[in-house]
């Protein structure tokens, strides 16, 4: 199979049209078709459906394409080492995180990172889905669970626990809780229905002490934590948040502090096959210095 075929089928694959693919490879879409149009011949069989919207990969091109994407992954990974055999770590590391924890925690920290390693090229994907790491949708994670994938090698970064915080201002204007019960009174901001919180129990702060016996009612319910956090800050209620966040902002006040909420773990993964290059190593250690001087 010629290579350079193959790698103008990824590419197409990849785009699902001959003019995208032709941008990208800075070439003609003549040129494009011609070369798709030669591995069909040299296979015996059509690897894209041709629409006027568009190309739609037959059965034996799914096939190919991700085999295809298999080895150039690898190509990637190879390319990579090579580069990090210098002893300066260089190149680009795709970091994916949730979006509360990358976008309170960990893109503040970044200019550090960057500042001492320029020669690392950041890319951050806010996600509170998981990427597939084995598929190289991003190079490393850090996630709120311990990963399913056998193939994933984990560090444990720390443990978060919810406490419940308030801004001074909605304090002033509300009073401050004494009881559980005092939270009858209050403007409660919890998630919605359709949320993936990281936690069971996500919304314990309904059911802490209620003098009827019955769940609160919820101000606002919002699908992500990150949007809580935002909810709090400007004021309008009471909510419970992971810690970390606490440490962030300076506008948010702990309210009944001997009450504490669910707990859950942070851990930094990334694929076994990655675990050589140095920019994954530097990161890594540069993260578990923040958490350390953080107070985790």
């Amino acid at each position: 199979m010629d290579w350079d075929k193959l790698r103008v089928f990824h590419v197409v694959a990849e785009a699902g049209s001959f003019t995208h693919a032709a941008e990208s490879l800075n070439l003609s879409q003549s040129a494009v078709s011609r070369q798709i149009s030669g591995l069909e011949d040299s296979l015996n069989m059509s690897l894209f459906h041709r629409h006027a919207r568009g190309l739609i990969l037959t059965e034996q091109g799914e096939l190919l394409f991700r085999t295809a994407r298999e080895v150039f992954a690898k190509v990637t990974t190879a390319e990579s080492r090579i580069r990090e055999s210098k002893e300066r770590p260089q190149g680009p590391l795709r970091i994916t995180t949730t979006v509360a924890f990358g976008s309170v925690w960990l893109t503040p920290r970044i200019k550090e990172f960057n500042d001492h390693y320029p020669e690392i090229s950041l890319s951050l994907v806010l996600n509170d889905g998981e990427l597939d790491l084995g598929m190289r949708e991003a190079d490393v994670a850090i996630r709120m669970a311990p990963p399913r994938q056998p193939d994933l090698i984990q560090r444990h970064l720390m443990t978060m626990r919810y406490h419940i915080y308030a801004t001074p201002e909605y304090l002033r204007k509300h009073g401050m809780p004494k009881t559980p019960e005092d939270l009858d009174h209050h403007q409660i901001i919890a998630f919605g229905e359709d949320a993936e919180p990281p936690v069971e129990r996500a919304n314990w702060l309904l059911e802490e002490g209620p003098s009827s016996g019955k769940q609160r009612r919820a101000t606002l319910k919002v699908n992500n934590v990150y949007g809580i956090y935002r909810a709090v800050q400007s004021g309008l209620g009471i909510a419970a948040l992971p810690d970390y966040m606490s440490k962030e902002a300076s506008n948010l006040v702990e309210v009944l502090p001997e009450l504490r909420g669910p707990s859950y773990d942070a851990y930094f993964v990334y694929p076994e096959e990655l675990r050589q290059l140095k920019r994954i190593a530097v990161f890594r250690d540069f993260l578990m210095r923040e958490i350390a001087e953080a107070g985790f």
